[in-house]
């Protein structure tokens, strides 16, 4: 949870932080030139009460020779030859205050004249620089620290603050479309503004809830007025089956007649699940090789016209827990395409290892097709029958019992479909 994603959450932290940072920086900056406008108050402060206290001095003693101080330095120049034995930088000056240099230090000057006298103090502020300099070292990592500081804190903080709408994402992910048990998001206690969201969740979840249900009572109306006749088709081509003085054209029509219904009971039922995303049936150990001969029955006949080779190498042993139906169901369409798109070759069928493969030496697959190649009504050639929908159905069965399917293709070479079981 405490991952860095871009989400509300960091978003209010940024803002926390930028607030935090645009305050206490606007701060920084005017401590700062106040700080420095004190500094040159405290600069002349010094300046001109040690002016006054040279003068002060003078006046009670006219012979008084100052003492230097290690930064502040006080100098009566009565004649000429005092003004040569000067500093060279303080020489000449003028009455004003002066800023110069010693060395790499900066100096302030005051000069004044009483009486034909000069009086000058220097005052070396290398101190003071080096305060203000600490100062605003001091500000540049504060700062520093209060990014990380009010990152961290706001990130927290902004956690409580959406912690009530994380907790109804997490709702909201664990419901269920056909969930019909009524789960109400709105809560006791909740903000408002969330509250809202909540409110307008259960309202599009009944909207939700009402549209499953008329669609499941369609799809089981449908199927039922679907499967009567089916089922009477098939009954009738048994019975008639039975009939005794049935030549033998009459009863190859019967069967392509009872072929043709039980695929479309087949295509009825996937289709089924492929709108209503339900289970096919219960779990139960299913042996693969029989299922792979069940679903290729169907196809014999297919597969002697075109006089195709028909290679399972699957062990009979071979048993797998899963649906059988959803299996079959698979199975016949990865068989069918494979037959449908083979016009002289083999359709092999392995599996080994939990790895089922379906391989044919047909046309192949256009590698700007794989990519659509499972989308509902996409048809890769016009070669063959179908309505484009078979490998939606595989796709949406391996998804829904969490197998992996993949396609390998060469144009002219065939292709080459593998289902990796959990």
């Amino acid at each position: 949870m405490l991952e860095l994603k871009r989400g509300l959450r960091l978003r209010i932290a940024l803002a926390f932080a930028v607030f935090c940072i645009f305050v206490v920086g606007t701060l920084g900056i005017s401590l700062y030139v106040a700080s420095g406008d004190i500094e040159e108050a405290h600069i002349e402060q010094v300046i001109e009460m040690e002016m006054d206290h040279l003068i002060e001095r003078y006046r009670q003693q006219p012979d008084f020779i100052p003492q230097a101080g290690s930064n502040l330095e006080g100098y009566i120049v009565r004649d000429r030859a005092e003004e040569l034995r000067l500093p060279a930088y303080l020489q000449g000056l003028n009455q004003r205050r002066h800023m110069v240099f010693r060395g790499p230090q900066e100096v302030r000057v005051a000069v004044r004249h009483i009486d034909g006298v000069k009086f000058l103090v220097a005052y070396e502020i290398g101190l003071h620089e080096q305060r203000k300099q600490e100062f605003g070292l001091l500000i540049g990592l504060s700062l520093i620290s209060l990014v990380g500081v009010s990152l961290v804190v706001g990130y927290l903080l902004a956690g409580f603050l959406v912690r009530e709408v994380a907790d109804l994402a997490e709702k909201v992910r664990h419901l269920a479309p056909g969930n019909v048990q009524d789960v109400t998001l709105t809560q006791p206690g909740m903000d408002e503004e969330v509250a809202q969201l909540a409110r307008a969740l259960d309202d599009y979840q009944n909207r939700i809830k009402r549209m499953l249900q008329r669609e499941q009572e369609f799809t089981a109306n449908v199927s039922h007025e679907l499967r009567t006749p089916i089922t009477t088709i098939l009954t009738s081509c048994e019975l008639l089956a039975t009939e005794p003085n049935l030549s033998g054209k009459v009863r190859t029509r019967i069967g392509m007649v009872e072929s043709a219904a039980a695929r479309m009971g087949e295509q009825l039922q996937a289709l089924l699940f492929l709108a209503r995303e339900q289970a096919l049936g219960i779990t139960e150990p299913v042996a693969i090789a029989e299922c792979v001969y069940d679903a290729a029955a169907p196809l014999r006949p297919e597969i002697a016209r075109k006089h195709l080779g028909f290679e399972v190498e699957v062990e009979p042993e071979a048993v797998l827990t899963l649906n059988r139906q959803a299996l079959h169901t698979a199975l016949v369409n990865l068989l069918r395409n494979a037959v449908q798109y083979t016009a002289h070759g083999s359709v092999r069928v392995k599996f080994s290892g939990r790895h089922l493969t379906i391989s044919d030496s047909g046309i192949g697959i256009e590698p700007s097709y794989l990519p659509f190649l499972f989308e509902r009504f996409f048809r890769g050639s016009t070669q063959g029958e179908g309505l484009g929908i078979g490998l939606a159905i595989v796709k949406r069965i391996c998804d829904h019992y969490g197998w992996r399917i993949e396609v390998d293709s060469t144009p002219g070479h065939g292709a080459t479909f593998h289902i990796t079981f959990p």
